[in-house]
């Protein structure tokens, strides 16, 4: 037997036990939004940093600094970074992930406690499981159980691990450039397995991510609020300006309506159109996701197309206006609108803000409004894009077909994963997107599951990965 044929053995014997340090995992409220849970944060990752050095890993534990959170000063969780062997004659592979999760609460509407991990149906149940607790730990399962079946790491790993990802990474960015040509030094790929399958059954490997860049369109009027039966009709009213100008960002078919905004976009090329073939993915079963169908395209092809690779923009909320239940005939006196543009290959942050300002400055001059209208950028994170046929991809590919015994999807994400593009300017190194989890877990949102399937056929890929790793040629 070989030795990742062993190896898959021994994780299918001890797969309960998985499903246990799983549920011990769960257990820490790591909510990194909380200043209440800031301690379990740490505690999660002290116990991430124990678990790794009892497996004879070594570690360095890294302060990010001070949080002012909702005015609270707080210590900021400890990034926890760590290798498992030091032998130059093997490649060195860099991993990934978060020991934060979400906030949960029992009466969101979940079925159960969301810190106790539930077997339910073949799904492991609990905040944290599938984003990103169970990816997390697959990789100290994977070093565990080859030196509990006595088989040789084919690699030496390096691992991140940080606290901070669900509220934005805050000091992560700092470390990273800073450990680049240290703890880092002699990192050959960069793995990541905090994502999703495009669908339930197919496994995938994730090669682009779109950027994001976020703005506050502000409309400012009188000193204060105004009674609309007094002021309606006679004063140029903040909201009602406001409403024009998001009315022209994107119109009804998704189109983006800045001019010039779609002039930097990289042109679909053949090769990338035969890749939309055969994925897991149909209208239908994204309608039943939704609840409803609204699905604008009438192509799948064209629905993932404006998922990944075009650049898109939506709406997301008006500060200053009445929201709360009942009526108010209140003309507020300063109105903020809060928009994002997901951003794709080639265009450029910078170019990008150029755009919408000018834009969003002539259509206010159309208005010939008197009110004061200002447009703030607030964030400006770039896209990432990274070759399918790369030999870090051609491992994960072939990991997966040892695994599932099929060629797994090659998607693009619509989101964004930043750390993702900082690994790879920093290190200058290729960074593959592996996720363990599907589609239909419930990330962020209640009842958050991993299926025991993807779980421990997970365990099974991380490790087969690192095998096909000192297996390539990473210079071809």
């Amino acid at each position: 037997m070989g030795s990742v044929e062993k190896y898959f053995e021994l994780v299918d014997q001890n797969q309960q036990q998985f499903i246990e340090t799983l549920r011990e995992a769960v257990a820490i409220p790591s909510v990194s939004s909380d200043a209440s849970r800031r301690g379990d944060v740490v505690r999660m990752g002290e116990w991430l940093q124990a678990r790794w050095e009892a497996a004879g890993a070594v570690c360095k534990r890294v302060e990010p600094g001070k949080q002012d959170l909702h005015g609270v000063e707080l210590d900021l969780p400890p990034v926890i970074l760590g290798q498992y062997g030091n032998d130059p004659a093997k490649k060195t592979v860099l991993v990934y992930g978060h020991y934060d999760v979400q906030p949960a609460l029992l009466e969101d509407g979940w079925d159960t406690d969301p810190f106790t991990l539930v077997e339910k149906d073949d799904r492991l149940i609990g905040r944290g499981s599938t984003d990103d607790k169970g990816p997390v730990l697959g990789w100290l399962l994977c070093v565990e159980t080859h030196k509990q079946a006595g088989i040789e790491m084919p690699v030496n790993l390096k691992f991140c691990w940080e606290g901070m990802e669900e509220s934005g990474s805050e000091g992560l960015d700092a470390i990273i450039e800073a450990e680049a040509d240290k703890w880092f030094k002699g990192t050959d790929v960069v793995c990541i397995s905090d994502n999703y399958w495009l669908g339930t059954k197919k496994p995938c490997l994730t090669h682009g991510l779109r950027g994001v860049s976020y703005f506050h369109l502000q409309v400012e009027g009188p000193g204060a609020d105004l009674h609309s039966g007094v002021f309606g009709g006679t004063v140029h009213e903040p909201m009602v300006d406001l409403v024009h100008l998001l009315a022209k960002l994107v119109d009804n078919s998704g189109r983006i309506q800045v001019p010039g905004i779609y002039d930097q976009v990289m042109p679909v090329s053949d090769a990338e159109e035969r890749t939309y073939e055969g994925l897991e993915f149909s209208h239908n079963a994204l309608a039943s996701d939704l609840k409803r169908d609204i699905i604008i395209h009438a192509e799948e092809r064209d629905t993932l197309k404006h998922r990944w690779r075009f650049p898109t923009l939506s709406i997301h909320g008006v500060e200053g206006a009445f929201y709360a239940p009942g009526d108010k005939t209140v003309i507020p006196a300063r109105v903020r609108g809060k928009f994002s543009l997901r951003t794709v290959p080639n265009m450029e942050p910078e170019k990008v803000a150029q755009l919408v300002k000018r834009y969003l400055q002539d259509e206010f001059a159309k208005l010939g409004s008197k009110n004061k209208m200002t447009v703030i950028e607030t964030h400006a994170g770039r896209w990432w894009y990274s070759s399918p046929n790369h030999p870090n991809f051609v491992a994960g590919s072939r990991a997966t077909e040892k695994v599932y015994g099929v060629k797994p999807d090659l998607t693009r994400e619509g989101g964004s994963i930043p750390v993702t593009l900082t690994f790879e300017e920093n290190l200058g190194v290729n960074v593959l997107l592996l996720p363990m989890g599907a589609a239909d877990d419930g990330a962020h949102s209640i009842n958050e599951k991993i299926d025991k399937r993807n779980y421990i056929q997970g365990i099974k890929l991380l490790g087969a990965y690192l095998h096909e790793v000192a297996a390539t040629d990473m210079t071809a």
